[in-house]
């Protein structure tokens, strides 16, 4: 299985803007919706075994932590042309069918992953209340077959820390998963 980094987009960025269709419920969704002390944008898709792997941890995370103010979206940046398994009628058969209770947007331009400089899914960024990045990589350690437990702990040690008003700390891990996939002739620029 060939694994894609993230590309660590520099902390303290500010939260790049975007408005997007939710595939669930066909709203569109902006940055400016998304209320909270906190604020996890997640690139994930359909089909990515990384994404499969963390599917139910994604859910408990969300669970536990949207009581608590924190708000959650994910962002399927997938090109229709190359992966229609991945367009937003099966992102809607998928989130209904897991229960996801956070908005499910699909990027069909693949705009906003470029100016998340988004590489991966999963891809996991944390915003703090003033929508400044202050965590991005993996969810934890695990990943398909490798043996440890999916735990979400290092975004979960990020969340905390941000609650808790305390700094995150900067040794970040990449995530890794599968390349987001570009429409042919659309790739960024910031892999060179």
């Amino acid at each position: 299985m060939v694994t894609t980094p993230s590309t660590m987009l520099p902390l303290q960025t500010e939260a790049p803007d975007f408005s997007l269709q939710d595939a669930v419920t066909g709203a569109t969704v902006s940055l400016a919706d998304l209320k909270g002390s906190a604020l996890v944008v997640m690139f994930i898709c359909n089909h990515c075994p990384f994404v499969i792997h963390i599917r139910d941890e994604i859910g408990r995370l969300v669970n536990d932590y949207q009581k608590r103010r924190v708000a959650f979206v994910a962002i399927n940046s997938n090109s229709l042309q190359t992966h229609p398994q991945d367009g937003p009628d099966k992102m809607k058969e998928l989130a209904q069918d897991v229960r996801w209770s956070f908005p499910f947007l699909f990027d069909s331009t693949q705009e906003v992953a470029k100016a998340y400089r988004a590489a991966c899914t999963p891809d996991f960024y944390l915003f703090d209340a003033k929508r400044r990045l202050v965590y991005r990589g993996q969810l934890d350690d695990s990943r398909p077959n490798n043996g440890i437990p999916l735990t979400g702990k290092d975004l979960r040690a990020a969340i905390d820390a941000v609650l808790a008003g305390k700094a995150v700390a900067s040794e970040q891990m990449p995530s890794l998963g599968c390349n987001i996939k570009w429409t042919p002739g659309n790739e960024p620029d910031y892999f060179g």
